[in-house]
Parts: C-alpha cells; structure tokens; sequence
C-alpha cells in the first residue's frame, strides 16, 4: 500500500521513481535521460533516509521498551531489522543475492509489461494500485530469504541511519561485511535483466505500429489521379488550339 500511494504521490511529478535500480534501467532501455538520474538519486536516497528517522522518531519509546535502549543487530532483542535488510542465518550470502536479482528482475519485468502501450495496459489511474500489488506479491513469495529489498535506496540508507542512531558498524560488518552490498548491487543488476527479458520475448516481436498501406487501392488512387491530369492536359491543349484558331482566322 505504502508503493501505491507513493506512486499516486509522484506519478505526475517525476514518474513515480522509487527505486534507484528501476531509473537506471529505464535510462539503459527506456530512454530515460542520464542528466535526471544522479538528481533522482540523491532524492531516492535523502527520502529513504528521512522516512528511517521518522520511524525511529514515533517508535523510539516502543524500541528502548523492546531492548532497554541497547541497539543490536543480532540477538533475541534485535531490532536492526525494521530498518534494512538482514538475511535468515541458513541462507547464503550467494543465494541472497541470486534472490535479489530474481526479485528485482521480477518488479522491472512486469513493471515493463504494464506500461508497454501495446500490450494490455491498465488505465492511467490503475498503474499505482498494479506496481502496489507487485511489490506486495515479490513481498510474499521472495520475501523469506533476505526481506526483499530490492530497492538499493530502501536498503542503504536507513542502513546508514541505523549506524548513527546506535547500532554501530554492525550493520555494515555484519557476516564480515559480506552482506550489506547484496541489496545495492543484486537489484541493479536484476533490474536490468527484468526489463532486457521482457524485450527479448515481448517487446521487440510487436508488430509494426505503422498503418497498413493498401497498395490496390494506393494504385487505384494514383491512377485516377494521373487520368484527371491527362484530361487537364488535354482540355488546355485544346484551348490553346482553339485560340491559335481564333486569331489566324481573325487575321
């Protein structure tokens, strides 16, 4: 719910890019321009960090409830989670990251095949409630592994905050620093193969939205045409011949 009205909160104004992967594909495939990206970038990143600290600003008395006020990232009492993504201790940091890729990969596949005018695309005011309900579904089933980031900017930034807001490099060292790149590099790199799958089996087999050219009737037409100017050829032949007529027999 929080993507769609995201979506219906700045479709209109920027196009609704939430996530820094999903601009960067559209600028590869989509002719999105690369002046706008570093610009969205640094808005994808400052919103996700702003939306981290408002959290933590309404549920700071519930956290120090949960903890004591002791930060941890692992544990009983953990509590990083909330903020970004931490990957189920069975899962490898390899399998994570073939999740991300998968998963991303998912939201820019279908996010192509929902916006690509000629196939079934839903109406204008429908778009935000359709990418919400992608999300949610990548949400459901690609969610047990690692949290479905698949967003870089989700991820990094309340990452960031929970540095400075008491967990410590934890967050970054966690698994000796072999886990807190997976959700910035994964959905990139899936978000460009999500839209590249889409256009090798969809996109590029669309037939020609060019009309049709009738050819018989494109002859029919141009021989009338070529007939009406013989025939005013000819009538002005004729008046020409006539008035030669008229002016010899007058002298």
């Amino acid at each position: 719910m929080a993507v769609t009205l995201g979506v219906y909160a700045s479709a209109e104004v920027s196009g609704a890019h939430l996530n820094p992967a999903v601009t960067v594909a559209l600028a590869i495939f989509r002719k999105f321009s690369w002046n706008h990206v570093p610009v969205y970038f640094v808005a994808q990143y400052l919103a996700s960090f702003a939306g981290a600290a408002v959290v933590y600003f309404v549920y700071k008395d519930g956290l120090d409830n949960f903890d004591g006020g002791i930060r941890q990232v692992t544990g009983q009492n953990a509590s990083a989670g909330i903020f970004a993504t931490y990957p189920k201790s069975f899962v490898s940091t390899g399998r994570c990251f073939a999740d991300q890729i998968v998963g991303t990969g998912l939201l820019t596949l279908c996010i192509a095949a929902i916006t690509d005018g000629k196939n079934m695309k839903p109406q204008k005011g429908l778009l935000p409630f359709s990418i919400g309900s992608i999300v949610f579904m990548i949400g459901v089933t690609f969610g047990f592994n690692c949290g479905y980031a698949i967003n870089p900017a989700r991820d990094l930034s309340p990452r960031l905050f929970t540095l400075m807001a008491g967990w410590g490099t934890e967050v970054f060292s966690f698994r000796d620093y072999n886990w807190f790149w997976v959700p910035i590099i994964g959905p990139h790199i899936g978000a460009i193969l999500g839209i590249l799958l889409y256009d090798v089996t969809v996109g590029l087999h669309w037939e020609s939205s060019e009309p049709e050219i009738d050819h018989e009737a494109k002859n029919l037409k141009d021989g009338a045409f070529a007939s009406m100017t013989l025939e005013k050829v000819a009538a002005t032949t004729s008046s020409q011949r006539l008035m030669e007529s008229n002016l010899t027999d007058t002298n």
